[in-house]
Order: C-alpha cells, then structure tokens, then sequence
C-alpha cells in the first residue's frame, strides 16, 4: 500500500497537470481569437462586392471537394425540397455553398464596420412601417430573425434606429464572447445571454416598449424548452420562447431578414408582421405557424439560407438522425 505522502504527491501532480492543461486550452483560444480578429481586420479592407466574389469563389471550390459543409447543406436540400431533379439540386447546393461563404467573409463588413459603412450597405427597406405601427401599441416587438442572408445585418439596423434587444448563445470560451458582444453592440445593441437572467433581460425590453430579436430556427439545447413542429414537411425541434413571450405580453410578431443583393451590390431589408396564430394559447398551433412564416421567408431566397446548420439533428424519440445515415444524400451524390 502506498503511503500518503505518495498518494498526495500523486494527486498534486494530476492538478497540476490538469491545470496545465487548461491554461493551454485558453492560450490556444485567445490565439484563434485574435486571429479571427486579424483576419476580419484584413478583409475589411475589401469593398463588399471583392468579398461577395470570393465568396461565390470559395463556394464552387467547396461543391467540388468533398467536405462537411456540403455534405450537410446536400442532406438538407434532399430533405426540404424531395422534388428536385439531380441538376437542380446540384445548382441550388453550390448556390447555398457560396451564400454561406458569403456570409462568412462579411462579417468582415458587419463585425468591423462603422455607422455610415453599414448605413450605406442598406440600399432598401420594405415594411419598415409595419415595425413602426407594431411599437405604437406599447407592448413591444419580438422580431422574428431567421438564418436567412446578412441575419447579423439586422439586429445592427436595428441596434442603430430603435431600443433593441438581442437573445444570444454565449460561446464558452470567454474571450470570444467578449469579441462577439463587442462586435454586435457596438452600434446600440444590446445582447442578452439565453439563460434566464437573459429572458428576464427580454421582458423588460418589451414592457418597455422595445423590440427584443430572436432566431427562430435554431435548434433548443433543452427538451423542456422546446416541441416539434413541421418544417418543410420534417419534424423539427422548435423553441417555444418566442410564442411563449407573444402569448404572455401581447407583444406583436414582427419577421424581418436581410437579402444579398446580386454582385456585392449590398442589401434589401424586409419587415413584414408575423401571424396573430403565433400568439394562440395552443402552443402547437403556435410553433406550427412559427415555423411556416419561417419556410415561408426561406422559400423566396433558398440559397440564402443557412442549410449548412443541421436544423434537423434532434430527432423524437425512436427516429435516426439524418446525419448519421447516407439514406439522406443517396438520391443525389
């Protein structure tokens, strides 16, 4: 038997050890982040329209490799639009390919911009009365935002014109939530971690009369925050927060998305009022209209939309995951 002096000497070298080791984790964290910083700085060197071009560039490259991205985007597209012929699923996937690309590279304008250089990145808005028209009744806004064009564009639109609020998923590492939070409110949002001091930080925005922004159509991490509902005909995991706020401050639903416009020419900004179903007592019905104002958005830019995101990936009990199977991408590769 060992002594137990060995035994703590043992245990302070696994401490140590282990203490080690996470100070090279968030070494090499804060490395990736002042990279991503860098690069960011580059390329905001680069009109919009050098970016959007390289990004179509980068696209094609990716519909030819083989690679993650493409193989998810390839699945989702099989699965939201089943009738597709083989040509036209191949067009509409490297289309998406280089949208995504795209919307990687302006964040070089988005996170780093100044007021007038995102100002003068809006060369349209419709429907922005009806955002208006919604404040008038003092009960809030909660502005439906799916992942659909310059998503991030939105909330900085807003952040400049209005009292705005934005759920978020913190990041872990520290470092880059601080990177992230200084880039998106740093023209007068306000972001607020999707914890529950964060949906606290949302219903004083509302009863203030503010607008609060949430994505729609990203996958809950917690089962009690969530049911599944159709989306383009797949069951998927939907988060129940946004009906819930509607039903119970009366808050009107306002969607809003951010197109590319062809050729880096910048973007179209859209605001329209959501369904009142949204705000039905039955959450069922809620979520259901929740999701189909959200396809029904997509449907008039599909390439625009973030299908690279495995929005399918939690499955009701019993079902396999799409993304574990080739049954899914069998059609068209």
């Amino acid at each position: 038997m060992r002594d137990c002096w060995t035994i703590s000497h043992d245990t302070d070298v696994t401490v140590t050890t282990e203490i080690c080791d996470s100070a090279r984790r968030i070494q090499t964290f804060h490395s990736k982040v002042f990279l991503l910083r860098t690069v960011l700085t580059l390329l905001s060197l680069f009109p919009l329209p050098a970016l959007h071009a390289l990004g179509s560039s980068l696209g094609w490259a990716m519909s030819v490799i083989p690679n993650r991205r493409r193989r998810v985007a390839s699945i989702n597209l099989t699965l939201c639009f089943p009738d597709l012929t083989k040509a036209a699923h191949r067009r509409l996937l490297q289309r998406t390919l280089a949208e995504s690309c795209k919307s990687l590279l302006e964040l070089a304008l988005l996170w780093t911009g100044n007021a007038a250089t995102i100002s003068g990145s809006v060369k349209e808005v419709i429907g922005e009365q009806e955002l208006r028209n919604a404040l008038r009744q003092d009960k809030g806004v909660i502005l439906a935002i799916p992942h659909l064009g310059a998503w991030e564009l939105v909330g900085l639109y807003c952040g400049m014109h209005y009292d705005f609020t934005a759920l978020y998923r913190r990041p872990r590492v520290a470092t880059l939530d601080a990177f992230m939070r200084s880039a998106r409110e740093r023209l007068g949002s306000q972001l607020a971690p999707a914890d529950v001091g964060g949906i606290r930080a949302l219903h004083r925005a509302l009863y203030r009369g503010g607008i609060v922004g949430i994505l729609p159509d990203q996958v809950p991490s917690e089962d009690h925050n969530a049911v599944y509902a159709d989306f383009f005909g797949i069951t998927a995991k939907t988060m129940v927060l946004l009906s819930r706020l509607a039903q119970r401050t009366g808050a009107v639903v306002v969607f809003a998305c951010a197109e590319r416009l062809s050729h880096g020419r910048g973007y179209r900004l859209r605001f329209n009022r959501g369904p009142c179903d949204i705000a039905s007592s039955d959450l069922s019905a809620s979520v259901a209209s929740l999701n189909g104002e959200v396809e029904r958005h997509v449907r008039q830019a599909p390439s625009q939309y973030q299908w690279c995101y495995k929005r399918f990936r939690q499955r009701p009990l019993g079902e396999v995951s799409f993304y574990r199977t080739a049954t899914a991408t069998a059609r068209h590769t």
